[in-house]
């Protein structure tokens, strides 16, 4: 259905504003390469990262500590201002679309490259969009989280938004939707969107993507020859000393990085990490524990903060057909003494969250059913579903820290203690966070509860109970909840904004009285550590920081 004339004009001015954006930021970006003259401070910025990527290849990637390496190697079409969710021009100079918000163009950057050499246009954009689209085999597509949520599904699929990519010139990629779908035009800002090398992936074998078992193995161009645009190029994994290098790019079409390398050396210990940014051993962390952050802060080290753009939740798994009595999950959401959890295991400024979406974002709606505290009211639910003495298979990740979970050992401990105290036995099952625990509960499905969040990549309510509920998924096991599936595509695909709040409310409304996937936690605002001598790194909502302006003073 073609967009009313008030929608369409609408669309327009949204569109406009942001190519506004676009070309300032792109001459922003002009000039400050001007004022570098491609000169770099020099040395290494060290940072500590919490966890091993799975690979690098943006595609089939989906957390942080993979997301974190990939940013700084390869430029996505738009991108976000630093330290906003507002959105900026990235390898397309500007962007807009027709009335119906179905068909976006973009005007690509001149004079780009990627790291092997080859130039970037619109055939190469085309490329990377076919690429995903036209992806072979279950395994490769299992990956392709952020792909299936955004665009609905691969060639073949009838769910499937894609339809085709044109190049009418070698600066303008033309890209066709099936329908209007509303997490345009801030979905092409997600990492797992950057555009890759059709050269390079060709040469190395990008798709070739293996599954053995609980495990899957990607191609050489994932793990030893990723090649993007961005303002670092790819130095090697070294797995024996969890170092991953990044060499500063001479050839980055924006301001030059100012350092020479970036090494990301993984320190899955949160006591290590801070014991090594005391140490000098390395220049920033992430994800602070509370009462480390405080102290670290009174010792001088630079605490920056980044603004609550998360949701922490304890997802339940209805593949139990016991889990699939609403009053069942109802009692465990009042099992939950969340505000104590807050204060005790929160960091600084965290909130108890009522729903999945952050209250800046459109669609929250503050009067959602709530569930204060109530040992004896989840009690009698479990009596009246005939469930009392369930006995659940709890989930939770080692080995990581992540920004709306600090600490996994400690809230899965407060929480499974808050579920035996109403009567729920809980099995509690740790596993690794790569390789274990996220292929597990999203791909596998095998738990009955499993604590996990979501930090928003743009300023959307589709990126939030979207990406959560808007499908099936194996996470929440439950095929048959297509009234929430239908509920959430249809505001979802509202153009009017006024009208898409109003849907949005309502989906958030019924998600906590009528469906309940899941029990949301907390919004917490995670935060950066730095030692005294970082400068430009800049703190991002999205947690979605580039290194290319950091230097260190002497």
């Amino acid at each position: 259905m073609r967009a009313s004339g008030t929608q369409a004009t609408r669309l327009r001015a949204v569109i406009a504003a942001g190519v506004v954006g676009a070309l300032t930021i792109g001459a922003a970006g002009c000039a400050e390469s001007d004022r570098d003259s491609g000169k770099a401070a020099g040395g290494a910025f060290i940072f500590a990262g919490a966890g091993d990527p799975k690979n690098f290849d943006p595609i089939f990637n989906d957390d942080g500590e993979s997301f974190r390496p990939i940013r700084q190697m390869y430029d996505t079409l738009v991108t976000h201002k630093p330290g906003s969710a507002e959105l900026a021009g990235g390898l397309a100079e500007s962007w807009s679309n027709d009335p119906t918000g179905k068909v976006w163009t973009f005007k690509l950057r001149q004079g780009v490259k990627f790291h092997d050499g080859t130039a970037l246009d619109a055939a190469a954009v085309c490329a990377n969009f076919d690429r995903w689209y036209h992806m072979k085999g279950e395994a490769a597509q299992s990956q392709m989280i952020y792909y299936a949520d955004v665009f609905g599904g691969f060639a073949g699929n009838p769910d499937a938004v894609y339809d085709n990519c044109k190049a009418p010139d070698a600066s303008t990629a033309v890209v066709t939707m099936k329908k209007y779908k509303g997490a345009f035009p801030g979905a092409f800002t997600l990492t797992a969107f950057s555009i890759a090398s059709p050269a390079a992936m060709k040469k190395y074998d990008a798709d070739t993507v293996t599954q053995n078992g609980d495990s899957f193995s990607y191609s050489a161009f994932a793990t030893e020859h990723p090649t993007g645009t961005g303002a670092f190029t790819f130095g090697g994994w070294n797995k024996a000393t969890g170092e991953i290098t990044l060499n500063r790019n001479p050839d980055y079409w924006g301001g030059k990085a100012k350092m020479d390398k970036v090494i990301i050396k993984i320190i899955k210990d949160e006591n290590t990490r801070k014991q090594e940014l005391r140490a000098g051993a390395v220049h920033a962390i992430d994800f602070p524990a509370p009462a480390d952050r405080k102290a670290l802060a009174a010792e001088g080290y630079k605490v920056l903060d980044r603004p609550a753009f998360n949701i922490l939740y304890l997802g339940i798994n209805q593949k139990n057909p016991k889990l699939r009595d609403l009053r069942v999950r109802q009692a465990i959401a009042y099992a939950l003494n969340r505000a104590q959890l807050v204060q005790t295991k929160g960091p600084g400024g965290s909130a108890v969250a009522d729903e999945f979406l952050p209250s800046s974002v459109l669609g929250h709606a503050p009067d959602v059913q709530k569930y204060e505290y109530d040992v004896d009211k989840a009690k009698q639910l479990l009596a009246e579903a005939g469930a009392t003495g369930l006995t659940l298979d709890f989930y939770y990740p080692t080995e990581v820290s992540r920004p709306y979970m600090p600490n996994p050992q400690e809230i899965f401990t407060v929480l499974a203690n808050d579920l035996q105290a109403a009567g729920i036995k809980v099995n509690g099952v740790p596993r690794p966070w790569n390789g274990g625990f996220k292929d597990d509960v999203q791909q596998f499905g095998k738990q009955d509860l499993h604590i996990l969040g979501w930090t928003g990549d743009y300023n959307d309510p589709g990126n939030f109970v979207g990406t959560f509920f808007g499908r099936a998924k194996t996470e929440f096991g439950d095929q048959s909840m297509t009234e929430m599936f239908t509920a959430i595509g249809k505001a979802d695909a509202t153009v009017e904004p006024a009208a898409k709040k109003a849907a949005f409310e309502q989906v958030n409304r019924d998600l906590a009285a009528k469906w309940l996937p899941a029990v949301p936690i907390w919004h917490a605002p995670p935060a950066l550590v730095t030692t005294k001598n970082v400068e430009g790194l800049v703190p991002s909502p999205l947690t979605a920081e580039k290194f290319d302006t950091v230097s260190l003073t002497k």
